[in-house]
């Protein structure tokens, strides 16, 4: 009961500021101080997106019930150039970190490579791939992979030495101590990573669908823009947050489970 009591009380501070801003927001568009049509209120917000999900009024026009198809093209394109980039970049950061040889040869190119802003790939992203889900998967990946990389590196570098230390008295050889050592060590860092990198996916892909793809929540944003559609455009700004939201929080939910040993030793270590 208690428990039951704490998880109200967190949610009812959680969405406290939330449904303030939307309470505000309402009061302002409702004021007249800017147009509706340059800023619709938040129930006219909810009521096309409504539609534009369930195809209930025709209040999104041609978007109408096309939501779920929109959103299906943005979480494909999110899904594979996160996929790629947790993948090579987890494998590359792990190299880098463990082995100087490696660090030497490939860390000034990495370095040189991570200032440049993703978008000011998209030319050659359109070029290279052509208008369609390749450019828009790269330019994800790109997004992802640099902050996934630096965290593993860091993981892989402050590692406990004794740890390494102890595992090599004990006689493990290096692919064991990498395995059963460096890597469980280096996993917080790792999902640091995993998390900056989904939220960088998410905005690339969208600013990927507004130039160089024909479907998708940044297309349906950027093309509602065109029409002075704002109640569309805001829906989905929306749409994309709580997208956004969701993988964050299933990223979240893995870390915990991955990592349950450490919540182990924290409780341990507090008795």
């Amino acid at each position: 009961m208690n428990g039951l009591m704490r998880s109200l009380s967190e949610a009812k501070w959680r969405f406290a500021v939330p449904l303030l801003l939307v309470l505000f927001w309402e009061a302002f568009s409702r004021s007249g101080v800017i147009p509706p049509a340059l800023l619709p209120a938040p129930s006219r917000v909810f009521a096309t997106w409504m539609d534009w999900i369930f195809g209930i009024n025709d209040a999104a026009q041609d978007s109408s019930g096309k939501w779920i198809y929109d959103a299906m093209a943005s979480c494909m394109r999110v899904t594979a150039g996160y996929l790629i980039a947790a993948v090579s970049g987890i494998a590359l950061g792990v190299a880098i970190g463990w082995w100087r040889w490696v660090e030497r040869a490939i860390e000034p190119t990495v370095q040189m490579l991570r200032p440049i802003p993703p978008v000011s790939w998209i030319p050659l992203a359109i070029i290279w791939f052509g208008i369609a889900n390749k450019p828009a998967i790269f330019l994800v990946f790109l997004g992802a992979f640099f902050p996934i990389l630096m965290n593993t590196v860091h993981g892989v570098k402050t590692s406990d030495r004794n740890l390494l230390r102890a595992a090599a008295m004990a006689g493990a050889r290096q692919g064991q101590l990498l395995r059963f050592v460096i890597l469980p060590a280096a996993m917080p860092s790792i999902f640091a990573g995993l998390r900056i990198g989904i939220g960088s996916a998410w905005m690339l892909t969208v600013t990927a669908e507004m130039v160089a793809v024909k479907s998708g929540l940044g297309y349906a944003l950027w093309d509602s823009y065109y029409f002075l559609r704002y109640d569309l455009v805001i829906a989905a700004m929306i749409s994309i947050g709580l997208l956004g939201f969701l993988a964050d929080w299933l990223l979240k939910q893995i870390m915990n489970s991955v990592l349950r040993w450490q919540h182990v030793s924290t409780v341990q270590g507090k008795a």
